[in-house]
């Protein structure tokens, strides 16, 4: 025992973690962030680590890393090298908020001042 508690749910067991990665420490190259959206392009196939099946079936819609680390109980860095797996074998797809085009962040401010005129008179 370390003696300090531990989180419900979550499993650190450093044995577990090691056979989940394979024995890989550190994400693939093109590391993944927190905010990156993760979205599945194929459904799961008989056989596979029971942890890509979840990835797969939690992103059938756009799902962020640290809410699949979330729903994973497992930590963002141990995530981040299942998806680099999942990506390499082209099961999903991996969108950041920060390679959208410029203007397509946010509407100009005459639409958000037109938007808000016409919730008042509502």
């Amino acid at each position: 025992m370390t003696g300090r508690p531990g989180l419900p749910g979550r499993d650190d067991d450093p044995d577990r973690l090691y056979t989940v990665t394979r024995g890989r420490s550190r994400p693939p190259e093109h590391a993944f962030d927190l905010v990156t959206l993760i979205v599945s392009e194929q459904e799961p196939t008989p056989g596979m680590q029971s942890e890509h099946v979840r990835i797969l079936q939690l992103c059938r819609n756009p799902t962020a890393v640290v809410e699949i680390a979330a729903e994973l109980a497992l930590p963002v860095s141990i995530v981040k090298i299942l998806l680099g797996d999942l990506l390499e074998a082209h099961r999903i797809t991996a969108r950041h908020p920060r390679f959208a085009p410029t203007k397509a962040r946010l509407p100009d401010l005459d639409t958000l001042k037109q938007v808000l005129h016409g919730l008042q008179q509502l």
